[in-house]
């Protein structure tokens, strides 16, 4: 097993990979920007070394200086939690070079899967489904308006290099094509320094299902159930539940046998999510493949009773998995709402500062992942997620009652955060009776925004 352990990463990912670590009897570094020196990670950890300034690209994105922090305290392996460096094939790549445990997959995997239209391929020759759209990047705009005629309106142009909704845009009609391309385009590069587009037909109104993959080092892969994350908003995930409400035992069988397909394709090791495109008529579309540990990973934990970064270690020491498909079981029914510091009745503008006050919820099958704490400041420089509450009930009616409790429950003051609209998709009557697809949240927000 791993000696130690260095996090690259901050806020609630980075305290609970600290929580697994101890439970596995591993010491831990954290890592911290000059804005995050008071967060709870850093307290939590049996060493704390600052990387930088409050800037993300000179700190959490610096690569030369967590591989520095790395040597500098004797650390043998890093966990880079999701965001950030997670999915960054040149910071695996200089980890396997300097003998560091990177834990996730190879740096070819994550480069392979994070090249979105290159991993269109790799399915297509795999035969898994895939959403009509173009071989490859596409050349310009020209060769997209070609396409787009070929495979029909709607569409929708994605960055190869993109993730988390950003560079993407839906063109409804070929007059709508070039300036969402140009903008795409122009997003994509600011994020990602990658301006290559591909495009695929648009399916309205699917279903964002998601399945979580375990594979070892020894080839063996299997799957955890799905995750519904289609309540969404601008492609950004605001609440997620599993098992999905719609998906019948049959139909789960035959994704859960797809995405394990799909991870065998790539001889695929580590936690990761093969993520679809689930249309109305029950056809379903590989989508990407995430090559990390999910913000949402909690609900399957809770259904299965499977902890999954404590396999994320296990697999990167080397562990073969000690469990199989049939091991799996998959119990009751889990919700994780996403709680935020931002305005919803002001266009979910971003609400940094003091925490004046805090209660937080609990009770039989409420779990919370935090890093805030009385009186904490919330800073300005990084994502908005305060909290992740979750809790499980053993049918989605006692966990839906559940989750309205908690809300309930949960007090955050001296800054605005997302509580009230988070209750109000929990008595949304197509909420309840699971009948929601990825444009919920748009209408529900009309009048809010």
């Amino acid at each position: 097993m791993l000696n130690k352990i260095l996090i690259a990463n901050r806020g609630e990912i980075a305290v609970r990979i600290i929580r697994a670590c101890r439970e596995l009897g591993i010491q831990t570094v954290a890592v911290y920007s000059e804005a995050d020196r008071e967060s709870l990670h850093t307290q939590l950890a049996d060493e704390a070394i600052c990387i930088g300034p409050a800037k993300a690209s000179e700190s959490y994105l610096d690569i030369k200086r967590i591989i520095s922090a790395t040597l500098a305290t004797k650390a043998d392996a890093i966990h880079p939690g999701f965001g950030f460096l997670s999915e960054n094939p040149k910071f695996a790549k200089i980890c396997e070079e300097s003998c560091i445990t990177f834990i996730g997959p190879s740096s070819e995997m994550i480069e392979n899967m994070g090249n979105k239209s290159k991993a269109r391929e790799t399915m297509k020759k795999a035969g898994i489904p895939i959403i009509p759209g173009s071989d490859g990047v596409l050349k310009d705009i020209k060769e997209a308006k070609k396409l787009a005629k070929r495979i029909g309106y709607p569409v929708i142009i994605k960055a190869s290099s993109g993730g988390g909704g950003k560079g993407m845009r839906v063109a409804n009609r070929e007059e709508d094509l070039s300036s969402n391309f140009l903008m795409a385009q122009k997003e994509a590069k600011a994020s990602f320094n990658d301006d290559s587009m591909y495009m695929e037909k648009y399916v309205v109104n699917p279903k964002h299902i998601e399945f979580q993959i375990l594979g070892d080092k020894q080839g063996n892969i299997i799957h955890l159930g799905e995750r519904d994350c289609s309540i969404q908003r601008r492609h950004q995930k605001v609440m997620e539940e599993a098992p999905s409400a719609t998906i019948d035992d049959t139909l789960r069988k035959k994704m859960g046998e797809v995405a394990v397909k799909a991870a065998k394709a790539i001889h695929y090791y580590n936690a990761g999510t093969v993520e679809f495109l689930l249309a109305e008529n029950g056809e379903f579309y590989f989508m990407e493949m995430n090559t990390r540990i999910q913000v949402e990973h909690p609900i399957t934990e809770m259904i299965t009773g499977i902890d999954l970064i404590k396999k994320q270690i296990e697999i990167a020491a080397g562990k073969p998995l000690n469990i199989r498909q049939k091991d799996v079981i998959i119990k009751g029914h889990s919700i994780e709402c996403r709680i935020n510091a931002e305005n919803p009745s002001k266009g979910f503008r971003p609400s940094p500062g003091k925490i004046t006050n805090l209660h937080l919820p609990g009770g039989n099958g409420v779990r919370i992942d935090s890093a805030i704490y009385y009186g904490y400041d919330v800073p300005p420089n990084y994502d908005s997620m305060l909290a992740k509450l979750i809790v499980y009930g053993k049918d989605r009616e006692e966990a839906i009652a559940k989750m309205n409790s908690a809300i309930g429950e949960f007090i955050i003051e001296g800054i605005d955060t997302n509580i009230e609209f988070q209750y109000e998709i929990l008595q949304n009557e197509d909420f309840i009776k699971g009948i929601y697809n990825t444009g919920f949240i748009e209408n529900l927000a009309k009048g809010v925004e």
